[in-house]
């Protein structure tokens, strides 16, 4: 496996093949997350950065520990509940965090309701890939036991960018993630508290009835399920 430099000292990407990936994958299934994010680090940094919802703090108190600097990205769409905003806040206070919030150009009035997918592209893909250009990885707190469309999802993987992918907490189950909340004090969003498992923008998100599939309450009621960051 090669990364990071080519002989002009120019930034590329890995050249893994799908069986080095499919051997990292392999080697990183029952390891720590803190072992995937220091092997991350130690092959990207800083051309590396940290996606976060805001619905808890989770990778980003796991990330901090192994690298302060780490750049965490937040994506503004203009939709969010009032009291993710508060959460982007007192995470960034509570870690005095390297934090990289974009912002998105006011959408047409109700794409979010016209067209879901269009405002997802525009408000979130696009966002993204601006945070990612200058990368040669990137982080993410997806979780297979959060849906079924995710059960498969591995610990590394490349996206359509041709960058890498890694989501060090993907085995991770829901009992797993409240034991981490509760042993390191991390900060979470008030509205898990008040039946919204999974949070994105306040107008296609809902709470959902205990027990129930924890992305249920995103875009309920339409055919979709994935907002296109995880492609």
């Amino acid at each position: 496996m090669t990364t990071l430099l080519d002989t002009s000292r120019h930034l590329v990407a890995p050249d893994w093949s799908p069986s080095d990936l499919s051997a990292l994958n392999a080697r990183f299934e029952k390891a720590p997350a803190a072992a995937v994010i220091e092997w991350a680090v130690e092959q990207f940094h800083p051309h590396f950065c940290l996606t976060a919802s805001m619905t808890d703090a989770v990778l980003i108190d796991l990330a901090v520990s192994v690298e302060p600097s780490i750049e965490v990205v937040f994506i503004d769409t203009g939709y969010h509940f009032p009291e993710t905003l508060e959460t982007v806040e007192s995470v960034r206070r509570h870690y005095g965090l390297n934090l990289r919030v974009l912002t998105v150009a006011p959408q047409p009035v109700e794409l979010w309701r016209a067209d879901p997918e269009r405002c997802c592209s525009a408000a979130k893909v696009e966002q993204l890939d601006r945070a990612l250009v200058g990368k040669l990885g990137w982080m993410s707190g997806l979780r297979r036991a959060e849906a079924t469309t995710r059960a498969n999802a591995p610990i590394v993987a490349r996206d359509l960018r041709g960058l890498v992918k890694v989501n060090p907490i993907a085995t991770w189950t829901d009992d797993d993630v409240a034991s981490y909340i509760a042993d390191h004090d991390v900060p979470v969003n008030p509205l898990l508290e008040q039946g919204y498992p999974s949070i994105g923008c306040q107008p296609c998100t809902a709470p959902v009835a205990d027990g129930a599939d924890p992305r249920s309450g995103r875009w309920a009621g339409r055919d979709k399920t994935e907002c296109g960051l995880h492609q």
